[in-house]
């Protein structure tokens, strides 16, 4: 089976395909911006039709999606999280390949939930942010495409590799910070905070096994779980063998762990690691308007159901394992 993979140096990107290399059966062509790609493409500004002739030309009989933005303003988001997206799908709409789509979505899609809940496919998305706007319309682009295809609506993905702007890759660069300068106590923002981590190999199951099942529409990948970032700290901070004190900050969330000296300088931000335009002088007057900037609100909590009946999915990794893997790669800065 020939794969056509685009986003592969991306976070999610790269554990796909080290997933798709491992199996013999799968024949891997990368599609991407960067020069490491095996075919660069940039699925924003190319036109559906150059694309259809590679499709083609490769005749690949899957395509996975990972390409995608998490930072930048509304029209950046919008350019490489929806108009890329339809680029994809008009593509191979044209083409004669026939290819199935996996489409990696996100649990931004759905917005904030009741706590205690757990989000189910058929809930109505109701994004906060511009992020979770801009993946919706992807969604809703390949679900009425009439293509062979499956959203993958991805919750916290977390592991080895964690972006440093995310919550969990903030908290262990602090904590390396304060280890390295032997500091014996963190203030912390934001950790009231509840979100559904999942391992991102475990994703990249879930993504091989979207490949090759027939299931078509949306399924969640999430652990089941919604964990409160105060536990995650806690976590981390019992495998970076920190002694410390761990004090959070009072008020809206925070960018994170910071010294305490430095609390004052902050403002409310927390979830998806956001974009430059999150930090513009309106945004910071305001900053009660969107004290989460992925838009999920203070609970989010996937119902994986559906991805262990269609697809014979079920999360392998618990939290610690990952933290431990994120923690790792910290240290290994010091």
């Amino acid at each position: 089976m020939r794969v056509l993979l685009i986003g592969a140096n991306g976070y999610i990107g790269r554990f796909v395909a080290d997933r798709l290399l491992a199996d013999p059966a799968v024949q891997l062509t990368a599609l991407g911006r960067g020069d490491d790609a095996d075919v660069r493409f940039d699925l924003a500004t190319g036109s559906p039709g150059a694309l259809t002739r590679f499709l083609d030309a490769v005749h690949p009989g899957v395509v996975i999606n990972c390409a995608g933005a998490t930072r930048g303003g509304a029209r950046e988001l919008t350019r490489h999280n929806t108009v890329a997206v339809a680029t994809v799908c008009e593509a191979l709409r044209r083409s004669g390949c026939g290819a199935r789509l996996v489409q990696i979505g996100c649990g931004s899609e759905y917005g904030p939930s009741q706590p205690g809940s757990s989000t189910a496919e058929d809930a109505v998305p109701r994004p906060g942010g511009p992020y979770g706007v801009s993946k919706l319309a992807a969604t809703e682009l390949v679900l009425g495409s009439g293509l062979d295809a499956v959203v993958l609506r991805v919750f916290s993905p977390v592991g080895p590799g964690t972006p440093a702007g995310s919550p969990l890759g903030r908290l262990a660069e602090a904590m390396r910070r304060a280890m390295q300068s032997g500091d014996g106590e963190l203030a912390l923002g934001g950790l009231g905070a509840q979100r559904d981590f999942v391992d991102v190999r475990d994703v990249a199951r879930a993504v091989h096994a979207a490949s090759l099942s027939a299931a078509q529409g949306v399924i969640n990948i999430g652990s089941g779980r919604a964990v409160r970032l105060r536990d995650a700290a806690g976590i981390l901070a019992r495998v970076a063998g920190y002694g410390g004190a761990l004090n959070e900050l009072d008020g809206l969330p925070h960018p994170g762990p910071v010294h305490a000296a430095h609390a004052t300088h902050l403002r409310a931000t927390i979830g998806h690691p956001r974009a430059e335009t999150d930090h513009h002088p309106a945004a910071a007057a305001s900053p009660a308007a969107f004290p989460y900037p992925d838009g999920c609100g203070a609970w989010q909590q996937a119902d994986v159901r559906t991805a262990r009946d269609r697809l014979g999915w079920r999360p392998r990794i618990n939290l610690e394992e990952s933290l431990a893997d994120i923690w790792m790669e910290a240290a290994c800065r010091i």
